[in-house]
């Protein structure tokens, strides 16, 4: 019976400080493994070729294609490192060592923190193209926005030391035997991750988008009751439509994104040992099921998108002087 018990030990020579195997039926795991490892291998390849667009074709160089870009890179290390990351602390033992545990959970919290800032950055560039379009141009240029999502991503470093900050005394403090990667966070870090990370953010980013479909609805009228126009004030127009379309694409980014988050953070806010762990794991791949949708949502809404993937996938960006084709 001893014997029995030992292999159903992570690691069965140290009987008394040795987690348990998952009990998943083994059909299960591998059920499991690959379809979420599918989901991971696209998530991965489908932001892989908006991160190769903008940066190779110099005509996507604008200042709301460089938010896109940043939360693609987000989106791209979701699939590159959390998903499989989930994968595998879930479906088995965690063999790779408490140094390798310091470093996923730190990774995993700065991906979801700039992921959360490149969402209120695109609202507030939707908020002044829209609310504010004679001051767009010199206010949101392309190197402001730049050095915005490098202060995302700096912050998002520095913000998540706050939740591994154990683990930088002692790696794999938290756990509570071997074969197990786990980080817990306090009440107090709790609540204050609940604000700035969840609350804050997306009280932001409602409070602009409700704004900008309010003063979007107006300019739309508008533009239905004008009847004759200038050719300087046609141009105009055309440019409002362009700004509203991107508006209403970047809204329904918005929208999917609060969709996959919201029960993730309700979850862990009404407390996880309130849910099975089955329920825990699913809003965890819910709210990482987003980063491969939002590639998605640009091929269904941008023809640049669907045009630059033709050209990536037939290798004419390998051509001489294909980074100034015409996109738009």
């Amino acid at each position: 019976m001893k014997t029995q018990d030992r292999a159903d030990l992570c690691y069965p020579h140290i009987y008394n400080t040795s987690c348990k195997k998952p009990s998943s039926p083994w059909t299960e795991v591998v059920l499991v493994r690959i379809i979420l490892s599918l989901i991971s291998l696209i998530t991965v390849a489908l932001n892989l070729l908006v991160i190769i667009s903008v940066s190779h074709f110099r005509q996507l160089h604008t200042p709301t294609n460089i938010l896109l870009l940043s939360l693609a890179v987000s989106d791209l290390l979701v699939g590159f490192i959390s998903m499989p990351g989930e994968i595998y602390r879930n479906t088995s033992c965690w063999f790779l060592g408490d140094n390798i545990c310091f470093i996923y959970n730190y990774l995993c919290f700065i991906i979801t923190a700039a992921s959360v800032g490149d969402m209120v950055l695109i609202s507030i560039d939707r908020y002044v193209a829209i609310c504010d379009p004679l001051h767009y141009q010199s206010r949101v240029t392309e190197g402001r926005v730049k050095v915005c999502v490098c202060l995302c991503w700096f912050c998002s470093i520095v913000y998540s030391i706050l939740f591994i900050k154990d683990g930088l005394i002692q790696a794999g403090k938290n756990n509570s035997c071997y074969g197990e990667c786990v980080t817990t966070v306090d009440i107090i870090v709790g609540t204050f991750d609940l604000f700035f990370t969840f609350i804050a953010p997306v009280t932001v980013i409602v409070v602009l988008y409700m704004r900008v479909f309010v003063v979007a609805v107006s300019q739309a009228r508008v533009m239905r009751s004008q009847v004759t126009a200038v050719k300087l004030q046609l141009s105009v127009k055309i440019a409002n439509k362009s700004e509203l379309k991107a508006a209403r694409t970047l809204g329904v980014l918005v929208v999917l994104f609060l969709i996959s988050f919201c029960p993730f953070y309700c979850v862990y806010l009404a407390g996880v040992e309130s849910f099975s762990s089955y329920s825990v794991l699913a809003v965890d791949y819910l709210s990482y099921f987003n980063s491969c949708v939002n590639p998605v949502i640009y091929a269904l809404f941008y023809p640049w998108f669907r045009k630059t993937v033709k050209l990536i996938v037939t290798l004419q960006i390998l051509k001489p002087g294909s980074c100034e084709a015409i996109i738009q």
